[in-house]
């Protein structure tokens, strides 16, 4: 017995949901409507199921003047053409209406379970587009299943520069690394960020790291520096004081500082940030080495 059987015998609570075949050359595809870009590998793995004719689901469409629309489906689509290129008979796709607002639709495409996975940009892009059309945040995450967080992250996402989304785009950047940036950078983002790349030449790596966005001062260094000072004498009294450094301290005084400050002015961080983070060092370098000389006692 088959499911129409069942249907007809009554004794069930079985509903009828149609489904249509529509001819190939009546579908079309809306430029820039589908919220995952074309992936040419899934559209190769559709193609090979229709030529073994394996079950394919069906596409959800929006009849329209122009013809049917795909609403989701867009890889199907591409892969039964394709399959019809390589000599198969594919007169016809199943497709089944989509009923639902502009909106719905959208979250439909992004909660679909038949597309492939969405990347950072093709999420905040479709979040986006939700939100042009009045959504809050919240209703978004309610409708699309995913925390408020996360909306606005993607959202976040979109407002990097077009070459910060590219190397996002391309797996080269962290998405969420790629805000913090943005944000930290601002209108210098693209030239701190295109620096961290040179970096990468003649490594063999092709992706920016937190550790390469974000360098840490060696603590050992850290170390060394507040030894020198330690070795100091400090004068005078007032607004200026005077710090005198042994001078066969002087040399290595000067080489920790030239690295420390090239290090980061390499990654775009401004003279007072330069400070603050090598006071920071030195701070967790003192108490290490008082940690250490309390252990010993």
């Amino acid at each position: 017995m088959n499911l129409s059987q069942l249907y007809k015998s009554g004794d069930t609570e079985t509903t009828v949901r149609k489904t249509y075949m529509v001819p190939l050359d009546e579908l079309f595809i809306e430029e820039g409507y589908n919220v995952r870009e074309i992936n040419q590998a899934h559209v190769e793995e559709f193609k090979a199921a229709f030529i073994a004719g394996e079950f394919v689901p069906p596409l959800a469409v929006e009849v329209t003047e122009t013809g049917v629309k795909i609403i989701d489906g867009h890889h199907r689509f591409l892969g039964a053409k394709a399959a019809c290129e390589a000599g198969s008979e594919i007169q016809r796709l199943e497709c089944k209406d989509f009923v639902g607002t502009s909106a719905d639709k959208i979250a439909y495409m992004i909660t679909s379970s038949q597309g492939m996975p969405l990347s950072p940009i093709e999420r905040g892009a479709a979040y986006l587009r939700l939100v042009n059309q009045g959504w809050s945040n919240s209703e978004i995450a309610l409708k699309v299943k995913r925390s408020e967080s996360d909306i606005l992250q993607h959202l976040q996402l979109m407002e990097c520069t077009p070459y910060i989304q590219k190397l996002v785009r391309e797996g080269r950047l962290n998405y969420a690394l790629a805000i913090e940036l943005q944000r930290k950078h601002g209108l210098r983002a693209d030239s701190a960020v295109s620096r961290m790349m040179g970096k990468l030449e003649g490594t063999g790596k092709t992706k920016i790291t937190r550790s390469i966005a974000q360098p840490q001062f060696p603590a050992k260094k850290a170390r060394n520096f507040l030894g020198l000072f330690q070795e100091a004498e400090v004068t005078g009294e007032g607004e200026f004081v005077c710090i005198r450094i042994p001078a066969n301290n002087y040399e290595a005084y000067e080489n920790i500082m030239e690295e420390y400050l090239n290090g980061m002015n390499d990654n775009g961080q401004n003279e007072q940030s330069t400070t603050e983070n090598l006071s920071e060092s030195c701070c967790n370098a003192e108490s290490m080495a008082n940690g250490e000389n309390q252990s010993q006692h």
